[in-house]
């Protein structure tokens, strides 16, 4: 199964945001999304998901038009986890993991023993089963990170796109969210996360894709595209590049 976006114009009713973009993500594989801020990434995200229609061009899942799928399909094949989720309610741990089955029935039919089990089974997963009774409003910004990680993987979804997945995190559960992007991987998702680290790029996912004003600058394994000419090309900034003994461990810094 793939997620194809096809020589697409995204943006507004107002603008453009970007021209000429070609996307593709497989079951099993990680793209992280790189570039500056305007660039166009969160755009890109939304066309994808089909949250915003393309101005030309088309998203296809599967072989199929998304535009052809209903939004409950799309749900039960995509998830999204976005950069922030500001809490009015205090709605438990469990009722905001629970919310992602509506993908499998609807609001006014109740949450199965099925569901249940499910929710159950990812909040282990994650390593939060203890939060469950916890009201989300309470909890610290990783750990709802990983409940919204935990949502997102209780639509059982083929794919699973992320928006600055690590976005005001500390370190520690930086690293926690970012594992388990590649544990997502691992077992068979195809996930897609934009970042402004590209170490974090480095390290976890297979492929880059770099956006500069709205046009795609680079794609490709992330050891050919993440190098130090293309990053100052990308932020036109100086950066500087690390590398380990037998030149392992690269890793770039702002200079």
């Amino acid at each position: 199964m793939i997620l194809e976006g096809r020589n697409l114009t995204i943006g507004y009713a107002d603008r453009v945001v970007g021209t000429g973009l070609d996307v593709t993500l497989g079951k099993g594989e990680v793209l992280a999304l790189l570039g500056p801020n305007g660039g166009g990434k969160t755009t890109l995200l939304k066309t994808l998901l089909g949250l915003l229609a393309p101005k030309a061009g088309e998203v296809r899942l599967d072989g199929r038009p998304l535009s052809a799928r209903s939004i409950q399909e799309r749900a039960r094949l995509m998830a999204y986890v976005p950069q922030s989720h500001a809490a009015t309610f205090a709605f438990t741990v469990e009722t905001v993991v629970l919310m992602g089955r509506t993908a499998h029935g609807n609001l006014f039919s109740g949450y199965t023993e099925q569901d249940r089990a499910v929710v159950r089974a990812v909040l282990d997963r994650f390593g939060i089963s203890q939060l469950a009774s916890r009201p989300y409003t309470m909890i610290s910004g990783g750990e709802r990170q990983l409940a919204l990680l935990a949502r997102a993987l209780a639509q059982e979804p083929h794919f699973i796109v992320l928006d600055e997945p690590t976005a005001s995190l500390d370190f520690g559960n930086q690293g926690k969210v970012m594992r388990e992007i590649r544990a997502l991987a691992a077992s068979g998702h195809g996930v897609l996360f934009t970042t402004h680290d590209p170490n974090q790029a480095l390290r976890y996912a297979n492929r880059a894709m770099l956006l500069r004003d709205g046009s795609r600058v680079g794609e490709g394994p992330v050891e050919q595209i993440l190098t130090r000419s293309g990053l100052e090309a990308l932020y036109r900034t100086e950066v500087e590049e690390i590398v380990g003994a037998s030149n392992e461990g690269r890793a770039f810094l702002p200079h």
